[in-house]
């Protein structure tokens, strides 16, 4: 398995997926960041660009079974997905979309599931790769629904609110939060603070209404 992305996503899903018992290597082109993530993964974690070929066949593209895009870059998981779906012949590919007004293109070029966000992924995993022996948790694929991941800023109308009182509209839900590394589902009464990454699960259409509560000063999301 290839994660493109030493990032906090790929990082903590590349450790996940150590833990289960599963062969991953993880590609990261920050080499201060290469550094860092090389302490605790060791031989797991590889240096370069893997939108470059080499790069990805010296990860052993040709015999992984599934390469997950995770990088900050949309058009670089784009074409790091296409490369391996099309000239490699992977069996599965995942991607992050770290724009949602992105997701169409994603979908245009047959790049599925595309997700946004580590535990998703995981489920993602989950449930296209049974054999795995893991528990499907969600199926995207039917269900007309959208994902969307927002990070709540200092000054924003969510910082401070417990879930109950964030103003959402009808046919939205905030599933999970992502704080310090750590991921967690909300109660009603857990307090939204700034700085932490907020999954919500809503009807389509209704994401316009909905970022506004996270951006500093009711103002919408910076792309």
């Amino acid at each position: 398995m290839i994660i493109a992305g030493g990032g906090k996503v790929g990082w903590n899903l590349a450790r996940e997926l150590i833990a289960k018992g599963q062969e991953v290597s993880l590609i990261e082109s920050d080499h201060r960041r290469y550094r860092v993530v090389e302490e605790e993964l060791e031989h797991a974690i590889q240096y370069g660009d893997a939108t470059e070929l080499w790069v990805l066949e010296r990860a052993g593209i040709q015999r992984a079974d599934v390469v997950i895009a995770v990088t900050g870059d949309d058009e670089d998981n784009m074409l790091i997905c296409q490369v391996a779906k099309e000239k490699y012949e992977v069996a599965r590919i995942v991607a992050r979309v770290n724009n949602p007004r992105n997701l169409q293109h994603f979908k245009l070029l047959g790049i599925q599931p595309a997700v946004s966000a580590t535990d998703l992924i995981l489920r993602l995993i989950e449930h296209e790769v049974p054999e795995y022996g893991l528990v499907q948790l969600l199926a995207l694929e039917e269900e007309r629904l959208e994902i969307i991941e927002l990070e709540v800023a200092t000054g924003s109308a969510a910082a401070g609110q417990r879930v109950a009182d964030v103003s959402l509209p009808d046919g939205s839900l905030i599933i999970s939060v992502l704080r310090g590394g750590t991921g967690f589902v909300p109660k009603a009464d857990s307090v939204i603070k700034a700085g932490d990454q907020v999954l919500l699960i809503l009807d389509p259409g209704l994401e316009e209404s909905i970022t506004p509560q996270f951006a500093s000063n009711g103002a919408g999301p910076d792309g």
